[in-house]
């Protein structure tokens, strides 16, 4: 390892640790902490660290790799070494802990001070004449507040500077559609926008009920007035107000408050995502791209164990979308810091279940942000794991069909779906060798050793070096009984599922070693799999018909005297289409690798006599 103390060293110290609670601190050769944990009992921890590798991830391996020695302290009870251990990682934020970066701050909502105000949101006050609503410490509220007040008061979020600008261009598609009154085209005046700002100010100052009652008088007085078009303007402002409320009140939950958790994880990231509810609203939201867990219910441990860490309120109830690991121990903890009851639940149905799915899609757009796909494919990639017990989503799936015509040009098609999205550069064709005749199961079985020979003999520019992460193939339970001894003999470690059609061709049920799981009801996954198998016949079928169509053009070739299927798929490859073949003269057929005059002499008089 390149440490001052071997692991083996390291091991003989660990297993002279008590069985006793305690947190241990790993430490690099400059003594530097690297990672902190808890223990129940220190010896058996520590110890399982150092020996055998083959029960740890690729990162506790790179982790105990940089180890040089460790210390510990020893505690009285597991709380109080949970106590500990969510101080000293605060404290000496270690690089291979699960950390989560705190950029909460204050907020503001800025109003400029300029002829035509603007109002925005920022991180801290400044010295420039603007007037200043806070502070708050919701990132997410002050966001939301400050894009739905400039939309029902149809405020501009442009970086145009009036009167500077006022009147000289047409207006953007928020002009366009009705959200900005466009003081860059000319259509509202300085005193309307003036008193559209005013407006603006006591909605975020007042609220929406207080804001619009003081318009529900105006509108009435305008009315009175005859200035109905005045009055049309309050009422529909006050109508987008409303909407604003029971849009909210969907994202509403029956209890005073409650923190909402949600880990996605994938093969190379995962997100925690944490909303909060107070007084039954929506009120926050975070989320933190974290490196992939290894053990979920682990991780939702540290995760809720840091995030309390940085938030001082902690709230009556928790909702969390899977096992805690230790879980009556984090209760008891956050009991300690709330200082009264509270309660940890993971629901089953009802609208907790529904808020708690609304937190797992949200981790899911954040996830696909990061990783540059869509949250629906994610989503599908998820609930196909759950499915089939797979680890983790499977990012890279590999598909295979056979098409032939009546056990003739028996071929194969493999096709690539990359986080739920077809791979077309990575699609691969293969002609069956092994045998003529109609073989489906012993055309995969050929097909699956051939390919994974090309992982094994093939140089590192080889797509066939990538393996999947799930393999599906079209067809039942004969074709992964087929292709199962092939892996394993192999030595290849990737799941392989069939897929199996009803009798209209459609997805009705994937196969495995052993029975059916039943899909149709499972939407997202139902999709990705029909998509799936809708493509790999698509590109098997394309595939076979080229083949098909070029073995009866060799077919009519060899009708001629001394051509033969050597030569006929040499004259095709030459001339590419029997007309040429028809057209072209002496000279041109004997250019062809093969073709001898004789041979060209055949050709031009087997034509001459159709």
């Amino acid at each position: 390892m390149g440490n001052n103390m071997t692991e083996k060293e390291l091991r003989k110290k660990a297993m002279a640790l008590p069985q006793t609670p305690g947190v241990y601190k790993m430490l690099d050769k400059d003594k530097h902490i690297i990672y902190i944990g808890k223990a129940k009992a220190l010896k058996n921890r520590v110890s399982s660290y150092f020996g055998s590798h083959s029960n740890h991830s690729i990162k506790v391996v790179r982790m105990v790799e940089h180890v040089d020695d460790f210390d510990y302290i020893l505690c009285d009870t597991e709380f109080e070494a949970l106590v500990l251990e969510c101080s000293l990682i605060k404290q000496h934020m270690p690089k291979y802990n699960i950390l989560l970066k705190d950029d909460k701050g204050y907020n503001y909502i800025k109003i400029t001070k300029e002829e035509f105000p603007k109002i925005s949101e920022c991180k801290q006050m400044q010295d420039d004449g603007a007037t200043y609503i806070g502070p708050f410490v919701s990132t997410f509220s002050v966001k939301n507040a400050v894009e739905e007040t400039l939309k029902i008061f149809k405020l501009p979020r442009c970086n145009k500077h009036f009167p500077r600008d006022y009147g000289k261009s047409r207006p953007c598609l928020n002009g366009f559609m009705g959200l900005c009154s466009a003081p860059c085209a000319g259509k509202i005046t300085k005193e309307e926008y003036i008193a559209n700002v005013n407006d603006a100010i006591k909605f975020l100052k007042g609220g929406s009920t207080a804001s619009v009652r003081e318009m529900q008088q105006r509108m009435q007085e305008y009315s009175d007035a005859l200035e109905f078009e005045k009055a049309a303007k309050l009422r529909d402002r006050i109508k987008a107000i409303q909407n604003l409320d029971e849009r909210q009140k969907v994202v509403s939950i029956n209890v005073p408050e409650e923190d909402v958790f949600a880990l996605v994880n994938s093969q190379k990231k995962a997100c925690f995502d944490v909303i909060r509810f107070k007084n039954g609203r929506l009120t926050d939201s975070e989320h933190w791209i974290i490196d992939s867990v290894d053990n979920p219910s682990e991780a939702r441990l540290e995760l809720i164990e840091r995030y309390y860490s940085m938030r001082d309120y902690v709230p009556s109830r928790i909702a969390v979308d899977g096992d805690i690991e230790d879980e009556k121990l984090l209760h008891q903890w956050l009991e300690s810091k709330r200082g009264k009851k509270m309660e940890i639940i993971h629901p089953k149905k009802g609208e907790h279940l529904a808020i708690v799915n609304m937190c797992i899609k949200n981790a899911n757009e954040h996830l696909a942000q990061n990783q540059g796909r869509l949250g629906k494919e994610m989503a599908a990639l998820e609930e196909l794991a759950n499915l089939l017990g797979l680890p983790k989503p499977p990012e890279y799936i590999e598909s295979y069909d056979i098409s032939h015509t009546f056990g003739a040009d028996n071929v194969a098609g493999m096709v690539v779906f990359h986080n739920g999205r077809p791979l077309k550069s990575h699609y691969k064709k293969f002609s069956i060798k092994g045998f003529d005749g109609q073989n489906d199961v012993g055309s995969m079985n050929e097909v699956l050793t051939r390919r994974f020979k090309h992982y094994y003999e093939d140089d590192d520019s080889s797509t066939f070096k990538q393996l999947p992460d799930l393999i599906l193939l079209d067809g039942g339970q004969p074709q992964v009984n087929a292709v199962l001894p092939v892996i394993k003999q192999m030595n290849i470690d990737v799941p392989i599922f069939g897929m199996v059609k009803d009798t209209k061709h459609r997805t009705r049920a994937i196969a495995f070693d052993g029975g059916e799981i039943e899909i149709n009801s499972h939407r997202s996954a139902f999709t990705l799999v029909s998509t799936i198998q809708e493509e790999v016949h698509r590109f098997a079928i394309t595939y076979h018909h080229k083949k098909h169509k070029k073995s009866s053009f060799s077919s009519g070739l060899t009708q001629i005297e001394g051509i033969g299927e050597k030569k006929a798929k040499a004259l095709l490859k030459h001339f590419k289409t029997i007309g040429a073949i028809k057209k072209a003269n002496m000279d041109e057929l004997m250019a062809v690798p093969n073709i001898s005059k004789k041979n060209a002499a055949s050709i031009l008089e087997y034509y001459a006599k159709m």
